[in-house]
């Protein structure tokens, strides 16, 4: 069982990435799968979730109307599109996965990528 988050990197202000979350060894569709950021000296924090078959998604404010998360089912994927970005999205971005009914909380999750730097220029 394995998540292997990728897509990140150096970006300047205002512009765009788009992270995968890639799942092996289980169906990342029957998973609630969350992408949760943290920065240097601050606590992680959800960024942006969607529940097991897409039919819910969360977001923090502070990304509203400039990410999407969405998954692509063939490919046992997960994606955030992230838009306009802002120095204060740098952060290492790890995707996570669980069964739990409860998945708004980093604890909530079992499985957890390796994590990928996203860095944002002024």
């Amino acid at each position: 069982v394995q998540l292997q988050a990728s897509g990140g990197g150096l970006v300047q202000a205002g512009g765009s990435l788009r992270l995968s979350c890639a799942a092996s060894g289980f169906t990342l569709g029957y998973y609630a799968t969350g992408w949760f950021r943290q920065a240097p000296g601050r606590e992680r924090e959800g960024v942006s979730i969607i529940s097991s078959r897409g039919g819910s998604t969360y977001y923090i404010d502070s990304v509203k109307g400039r990410f999407t998360i969405a998954r692509d089912n063939a490919k046992n994927t997960v994606l955030l599109q992230m838009n306009s970005l802002k120095p204060e999205d740098t952060a290492v971005y790890y995707c996570a996965a669980t069964n739990s009914v409860v998945y708004y909380r980093p604890s909530d999750y079992v499985y957890w990528g390796q994590g990928t730097l996203v860095t944002v220029s002024s």
